[in-house]
């Protein structure tokens, strides 16, 4: 019954459509045997080799789209491995992997921004580390983020990008390294100026499980942490 099971899971064979997967011609050629006992064939066009089927789920077409999906639900590592039985070290490539072929967003000049801080933990809690990030007053999407300790040299990651923009308005909150960073025509610190960037981060912490508050989950790299934010915020 195993076996019927692990039939139905497979991938398209190659034998069968004659197709290279990677150039998608019919130049294939068969070149030997895998150690599992796969049929391995050789492309004359693109002199690249492949197998007749891959077995393992890793391999599917829509992994990657699940691994975006699951995360912005508030799943962890584990529980996508579990999810899609892929191995946890897999997943942890794939979302680098995702994360490097998103483009950072488009500025557009003469908007309003808000700016905010959102504290998480790095390897242990109490290592605190911080998310500052800004979004669109209209649009409410995310323009620019950068996560390190709570300075100026951080903040000014996100405050110079905004600049470049010829912003309209830049909305904070009362801290005093936004003072020397954002010029006094532009700055605005008022009593509801940051309402939105404030529920998004309630969003956040909805969402992502690693930036919950009373959780054992947290992120245990800085380059998972940055990654899984850029297919959040952008994917």
């Amino acid at each position: 019954m195993e076996k019927m099971v692990k039939k139905t899971t497979l991938c398209i064979r190659i034998s069968d459509t004659g197709i290279c997967p990677y150039c998608n011609t019919k130049n294939l050629i068969k070149n030997g045997f895998t150690k599992n006992n796969k049929q391995q064939f050789y492309c004359k066009s693109c002199n690249k080799r492949c197998i007749d089927y891959y077995s393992y789920n890793a391999y599917k077409g829509n992994t990657n789209a699940k691994i975006i999906q699951f995360i912005k639900e508030g799943l962890g590592i584990r529980s996508i491995a579990r999810v899609l039985q892929i191995a946890t070290t897999t997943i942890l490539k794939r979302i680098i992997t995702i994360a490097k072929k998103i483009q950072n967003p488009i500025f557009f000049k003469n908007k309003s921004y808000e700016v905010d801080e959102m504290r998480c933990y790095l390897k242990r809690k109490d290592k605190p580390i911080w998310i500052v990030y800004a979004i669109e007053r209209k649009t409410k999407r995310v323009v620019s983020f950068t996560l390190g300790r709570r300075t100026k040299r951080t903040i000014q990651y996100v405050t110079n990008s905004l600049l470049l923009s010829t912003p309209k308005a830049i909305y904070t909150d009362g801290l005093v390294h936004y003072k020397s960073l954002i010029n006094k025509v532009i700055h605005r610190v008022t009593r509801f100026g940051t309402n939105q960037i404030e529920r998004n981060n309630l969003s956040m912490r909805t969402h992502l499980k690693r930036l919950q508050r009373k959780t054992i989950c947290f992120s245990r790299s800085y380059i998972q942490l940055q990654c899984v934010l850029r297919i959040y915020f952008w994917s």
